[in-house]
């Protein structure tokens, strides 16, 4: 089975070796890593790993955090494709759904981008009141929510703790970020229960994929 191991290390050369060795002398392959942030003498990647049939997932942390300085941040399962150009995959297809499929297709690929549970796509009217316009699978219901960052004119972080979250969203941890997209208060949502807590890098990828997008919908066929 396939694990996503989300890990803060300190940024110096040799230790991203050194948990690579220690996994693989644990018969824990990796399959593929994402970089999520790199800067004052910190790095947090994401690990994707397979774990033999007779380990136990707490093991991953054992091993991985058994490199000094090393702090596995978070654990879950992973279902997603384990590809390396999952962007341009997305954009691609945007291209050739044309503006009718591409909410629909934004909504159930970038949660396989992103590492995470699920995504919406929001659209905000000129009088305040907003409607869902496609989600993925394991997307929780929007209709009927107060929306206080809507309509949304930046990108920003939807947190645990936020005041207008369900009680039933809070208890599930439900970590969320949200950015414009493809016009005027328009937002794409992207969402995990049980954190991690989505980190700004994340936040700004999704703005830049989300500004991409919302162009690529409306070129011209090839």
């Amino acid at each position: 089975m396939s694990y996503l191991l989300r890990l803060v290390m300190p940024d110096r050369p040799g230790i991203l070796g050194a948990v690579a060795t220690a996994l693989g002398t644990a018969g824990i392959d990796i399959v593929s890593l994402d970089v999520l942030e790199r800067g004052s003498g910190v790095a947090v990647d994401d690990v994707v790993v397979d774990l033999p049939p007779d380990r136990l997932p707490d093991s991953l942390i054992t091993v991985a955090q058994s490199v000094p300085d090393v702090v596995v941040e978070s654990l879950r399962p992973f279902s997603g494709a384990l590809d390396t150009h999952r962007e341009l995959e997305l954009l691609d297809g945007l291209a050739r759904a044309g503006e009718d499929g591409a909410e629909k297709l934004l909504a159930a690929e970038l949660p396989r981008v992103f590492h995470c549970g699920w995504a919406v796509v929001l659209d905000c009217g000129p009088d305040g009141s907003w409607e869902v316009r496609a989600t993925s699978d394991a997307a929780p219901a929007f209709e009927g929510l107060e929306l206080p960052w809507m309509p949304l004119t930046g990108a920003r972080l939807l947190p645990s703790d936020d005041d207008w979250l369900p009680e039933r969203w809070r208890e599930m941890a439900i970590e969320m970020m949200a950015v414009p997209y493809g016009g005027d208060a328009c937002a794409v949502v992207l969402g995990r229960s049980g954190g991690p807590a989505f980190r700004r890098s994340e936040l700004l990828r999704l703005a830049h994929l989300a500004g991409i997008a919302s162009t690529v919908v409306h070129l011209p066929p090839a």
